[in-house]
């Protein structure tokens, strides 16, 4: 399956060019400013800022190059509060930081028991009469995600972040997707769907 999906991700042009290696130790003396937020560990405190630890370390290189792109005018992920930090982070300072926080471990979550049955069925098989296609193809049977593809781990972080992450994608806020590939999905999901989704993607582990 993993074979399947890299082999994919390549002919759609998802994988990320390369990367400056990351170096942990550095990552953690430069992670002070990230605390506040992101928690010293990469476990936020707080719902409203997304967990980092455990998260492929080349995801979030990524997603801090895009919100530097961004906040210079260019083509990313844009967020006021992010955009800000990256800026003024070269490319060895977010691989360091990605090494950090992806070297630690992140805390796990519960799925609530109301959710299981129809939030299962719907990250394992999507919805073909409505075109919706299964997270799990993407992002594993325990929401690990695929770090060769740059698709992220979804299991442990907070379902509010995860929630809102795709009423960005579905409104088109947030376009740093590959090929538009969360937002095609994103676009088809009730508020219902995201609500289920997200409580139960983040008790997987």
């Amino acid at each position: 399956m993993k074979k399947i999906i890299i082999t994919l991700a390549l002919m759609l042009g998802v994988v990320g060019v390369a990367q400056a290696q990351g170096d942990a130790q550095a990552g953690k003396a430069k992670s002070a400013t990230c605390a506040a937020c992101h928690g010293p560990d990469g476990n936020s405190p707080l719902d409203m800022y997304p967990k980092l630890a455990g998260q492929h370390a080349s995801y979030l290189a990524t997603q801090l190059a895009d919100y530097k792109a961004a906040a210079t005018g260019g083509e990313g992920r844009a967020n006021a509060i992010m955009g800000g930090m990256a800026m003024s982070l070269s490319e060895q300072d977010a691989a360091d930081l990605a090494a950090y926080f992806a070297s630690q471990t992140i805390t796990p979550m519960a799925t609530p028991e109301e959710v299981i049955e129809q939030g299962a069925a719907l990250y394992q098989g999507g919805d073909i009469e409505r075109g919706i296609t299964s997270c799990i193809a993407c992002h594993g049977p325990r929401g690990a995600g695929l770090e060769a593809a740059q698709f992220p781990s979804l299991a442990g972080q907070y379902p509010k972040y995860i929630a809102e992450q795709l009423h960005l994608f579905r409104s088109g806020e947030r376009n740093n997707d590959p090929n538009g590939m969360m937002r095609s999905v994103a676009a088809k999901l009730t508020d219902q769907d995201i609500e289920v989704l997200s409580k139960y993607v983040s008790g997987l582990r």
